[in-house]
């Protein structure tokens, strides 16, 4: 889970600082790619997250 929101802060920075620089338009792009990523990332993950149990204490 902290891998999926490291990401997606990941492409808010670069998609805000593509969006605000001038010229800087391919930052834009790449957060917007790792935003992609990341959904597909999460896709998986929580499609597959009801095979995984975990130990009672």
């Amino acid at each position: 889970m902290s891998l999926f929101l490291f990401l997606l802060l990941v492409a808010l920075v670069l998609g805000v600082i593509g969006f605000a620089a001038h010229g800087l338009f391919y930052l834009l792009i790449i957060g917007c790619l790792v935003l992609l990523a990341d959904l597909a990332y999460a896709g998986m993950r929580f499609r597959r997250g009801g095979r995984k149990h975990r130990m009672a204490r």
